[in-house]
C-alpha cells in the first residue's frame, strides 16, 4: 500500500533538501500515514497486555453524521440527551439531504448556499470525533479523499495548549519540522491546504470567531487562539480550508456563524453497533450473544451509539462469557449502568492489584479529581491536577482508567461516563458526610444536566449488590454512604414534583431513574405511596423511559391513574410498559399515534387488567389487521372497561 511515498526514507533531512513539491507532498503523507495508519484501542483489564492496534480499514466502523443549523444550550446531561434522543433523531435525518457522508463536507452546502471552506464537527465525548478525523487523514493519504488538498495540517488542541506565541509557520514546524525549507512556498497557495483541529473544548484558550483582533502574517507571533480564529475568518491565508471538531457544550455558548457547514457525529445505528460487537469479540457466535444481551437490556443499549461505550461494554462482557460457571457468568452480567462500571473497574482492580489498600486510595484520589472535573466541565487533567489531588501518577492503575497524552502531559478518562462513575465511587471509597451532602445539592442545582449521571450513579451504589462487585476497595462506612444517599433521594421526590409542576415534567421522571438505579422496590413503595395520578402527558418516552416506568409502576400499587397521553409512545416502548399497566383503574394513551400492532399489546394490558375502568385511545392509528385482536379484547366477559375514548 502507498508505495509511492512509503519507500522515502524515515530522517527528516531527506525530506528537505531541494526535493521537488511532489517529494516533499510525499513525505508528508508519509508521515501521515505512520501516524493513521493503525486505531489504537485503550489497554483492556489485564495486565499482561498492552495498547491493542489494528488496521485502521480492518477496525473502523462507519459513523453517522447528519447536518444541523446550531448548537443549543442543552437542559440535561449531553450523553443522556443525545441517547434517549438518537433513534428518533436519526430517523428523522435520515434522508439524504441531511445526512453528511465525510468525502462530501466540503461539497455544496444548501443551507449556506455555497462551497463550504470552514466547516464545524460537533460530537459529545466518545462518539469518535478523534478516530473520523484520523480517518480523513488516512483517506486523504491514500489519495481515496479530498485530492484538491496539496497539504493536509492536523492539530489537536490539547496539544497546543502549552505553546507560547507562535507564528502559523512555528506551529506547522513544531509537528512538521521535515517541511521547513519548502514551507514558504507552500504558504502560497492556500487553496491547497486542508488545517484539521481536534477538540476545540480541551483548548484552554479564548476562541471568539467575532474577534476583530486578526492575525494576517504567517510569520508574525500570536496566541494560537488568534491564529486559528484568523484562518477560520480568512484573515490569514484565505483560502484556506478549516475542519474543526468540538463538544455541544463548548459550542452552545459561541457564535459559530463563521462556520459555512455544521454537522453532528450521531455515532452508531444498530447496524453499525452490531458491526461493531462483531469485529471486537472476532468469534461470531460470542458477538451475537453478547449483541443479544445488551439490545434486551434498554438501560445498557442506550449508550451504545458511542463507541468508545461499545468498547467498556464489549469488554466488560467478554470477561462475562469467559466464565466457566453459569451461575458465575449471570453473575457477573451488568443489568444497569451502574453496574456494568462496577464490573469494569472492579475487572481492572481485580488483575492489576493484590494490594487493594494502595488500589483504595488510588480510586479515593481519582474519584475527587474525577468529581472536580465533572463539576466544573473539565475532561483535561495535567501533571498538577494530579498533584493537587494526590494521584499518583507512576501507579499502574493510572493507564487502565486514563487516557495519556505527550506534549504536552495530559490526561482523561476513557470516557466521560467513567468521570462521572469515579466522581460518585468517590463518596463510597472515602466517605466524608459533608462532602456528600455537599455534592448532592451541587449536582441537583446544574440547570445543563452535568449533574445528572453523578446522582445516577451515587443512587446506583446505594444498591448493595452492586456495591459488591467492588468489595474491599470502599470505605468502612460505605453502608452509611447508601442510607444518606437514600434518604436525600426520598427528600428530594417532593422537591422534583414541584419542578415538574411549575417547569418540566421530564423532572419527576428523571427522579424516577434514580430510583431504577437503586433497584430498591421498598423505597419507590415509601417514595410514591400518596401518589394515586401520575399524568406524564406530552413528555417524550423512549424505549428506555418506558423501561424505567414499568419499573416504578411495578413497585407500588396505589397508583389508580395513568397518563401518558402525548409521548411519542411506539409499540416496543408500550410493549416495555404493558406488564406495569395490570392494576390501573384509567389510563390515558391519546395522541400517541400508535400504530396497528399495538392492539396486542393493548388487547393483553385489557385482559389482564380487571379493574381497568376507563380507556382512552383516542388519535391512534389503530385501524388495520390487528385491530380485532383488539376488539375481542373489549367484548370478553373480563373485560371491565365502562369508558372508552
Amino acid at each position: 500500500m502507498l508505495q509511492n511515498f512509503c519507500s522515502i526514507p524515515n530522517e527528516d533531512s531527506s525530506c528537505s533538501n531541494g526535493h521537488r513539491d511532489n517529494d516533499i507532498q510525499n513525505c508528508h503523507k508519509k508521515h501521515l500515514y505512520e501516524k493513521t495508519e493503525k486505531l489504537v484501542e485503550n489497554k483492556p483489564p489485564r495486565c499482561n497486555q498492552k495498547e491493542e492496534s489494528f488496521p485502521f480499514h480492518a477496525r473502523y466502523v462507519n459513523l453517522i453524521v447528519v447536518s444541523t443549523h446550531h448548537f443549543k444550550e442543552r437542559s440535561e446531561n449531553e450523553l443522556i440527551e443525545t441517547g434517549v434522543k438518537h433513534e428518533k433523531y436519526l430517523k428523522e435525518k435520515q434522508n439524504e439531504s441531511q445526512r453528511i457522508s465525510p468525502n462530501k463536507m466540503f461539497r455544496w452546502c444548501h443551507r449556506s448556499r455555497l462551497v463550504p471552506h470552514m466547516v464545524m464537527v460537533s460530537g459529545v465525548p466518545g462518539v469518535g470525533k478523534t478516530t473520523l478525523m484520523q480517518k480523513i487523514v488516512y483517506d486523504w493519504v491514500k489519495g481515496d479523499l479530498y485530492q484538491r488538498f496539496s497539504f493536509v495540517f492536523f492539530f489537536k488542541f490539547r496539544e497546543l495548549n502549552r505553546l507560547d506565541d507562535v507564528s502559523l509557520e512555528t506551529l506547522i514546524l513544531h509537528h512538521y519540522p521535515y517541511l521547513w525549507q519548502q514551507l514558504g512556498n507552500i504558504l502560497q497557495d492556500p487553496e491547497k491546504l486542508l488545517f484539521i483541529f481536534d477538540g476545540l473544548d480541551e483548548s484552554n484558550q479564548t476562541m471568539d470567531f467575532t474577534s476583530r483582533h486578526l492575525c494576517s502574517d504567517p510569520k508574525q507571533p500570536e496566541r494560537c487562539g488568534h491564529i486559528v480564529v484568523s484562518l477560520v475568518r480568512k484573515s490569514l491565508l484565505n483560502g484556506c480550508s478549516v475542519l474543526m471538531t468540538s463538544r455541544p457544550t463548548r459550542l452552545a455558548s459561541m457564535d459559530c456563524k463563521v462556520f459555512q457547514r455544521m454537522v453532528e457525529i450521531s455515532g452508531f445505528l444498530t447496524e453499525e453497533r452490531k458491526i461493531y460487537f462483531e469485529i471486537f469479540f472476532s468469534n461470531p457466535e460470542l458477538a451475537e450473544k453478547a449483541f443479544s444481551y445488551v439490545k434486551q437490556n434498554d438501560t445498557l443499549y442506550t449508550f451504545c451509539y458511542l463507541p468508545s461505550y461499545c468498547w467498556i461494554i464489549c469488554t466488560v462482557l467478554s470477561r462475562s462469557f469467559q466464565t466457566t460457571s453459569s451461575d458465575q457468568q449471570v453473575s457477573l452480567l451488568p443489568r444497569t449502568v451502574t453496574q456494568l462500571f462496577a464490573i469494569f473497574v472492579a475487572n481492572i482492580l481485580s488483575n492489576h492489584s493484590p494490594e487493594k489498600s494502595g488500589a483504595q486510595k488510588l480510586l479515593q484520589s481519582m474519584g475527587w479529581m474525577a468529581e472536580h472535573g465533572v463539576m466544573n466541565h473539565r475532561i483535561i487533567f495535567d501533571d498538577r491536577d494530579l498533584e493537587s489531588f494526590h494521584v499518583d501518577n507512576q501507579s499502574k492503575l493510572l493507564s487502565s482508567f486514563f487516557v495519556e497524552s505527550e506534549e504536552p502531559v495530559s490526561y482523561s478518562f476513557l470516557h466521560l461516563t467513567l468521570q462521572e462513575f469515579f466522581s460518585a465511587l468517590a463518596h463510597y471509597a472515602d466517605y466524608s458526610p459533608e462532602k456528600l451532602q455537599g455534592s448532592l445539592e451541587k449536582a441537583k442545582s446544574y440547570p445543563d444536566g452535568r449533574g445528572e449521571m453523578f446522582l445516577r450513579f451515587l443512587c446506583g451504589l446505594s444498591d448493595n449488590t452492586t456495591r459488591s462487585f467492588l468489595t474491599g476497595y470502599l470505605h468502612k462506612e460505605a453502608a452509611q454512604a447508601s442510607r444518606e444517599v437514600l434518604t436525600w433521594l426520598k427528600n428530594f421526590i417532593p422537591e422534583a414534583e414541584k419542578l415538574a409542576e411549575i417547569k418540566d415534567k421530564r423532572h419527576l421522571l428523571q427522579t424516577f431513574f434514580y430510583l431504577f438505579e437503586t433497584r430498591n422496590k421498598a423505597l419507590v413503595q415509601e417514595s410514591l405511596q400518596s401518589y394515586r395520578k401520575l399524568d406524564l402527558s406530552e413528555v417524550p418516552m423512549s424505549a428506555l423511559d418506558c423501561t424505567v416506568l414499568a419499573f416504578i409502576l411495578q413497585a407500588f400499587t396505589s397508583l389508580e391513574e395513568l397518563i401518558l397521553s402525548g409521548c411519542s409512545l411506539n409499540c416496543e416502548g408500550l410493549e416495555r410498559l404493558e406488564p406495569a399497566l395490570h392494576k390501573l383503574q384509567r389510563l390515558s394513551l391519546a395522541d400517541n399515534y400508535l400504530p396497528d400492532m399495538s392492539c396486542i399489546q393493548l388487547a393483553s394490558v385489557i385482559k389482564n387488567n380487571p379493574s381497568l375502568k376507563r380507556l382512552d385511545l383516542s388519535t391512534n392509528r389503530l385501524s388495520g389487521p390487528h385491530l380485532n385482536v383488539l376488539m375481542e379484547a373489549l367484548s370478553s366477559p373480563s373485560c371491565r372497561v365502562e369508558e372508552l375514548m
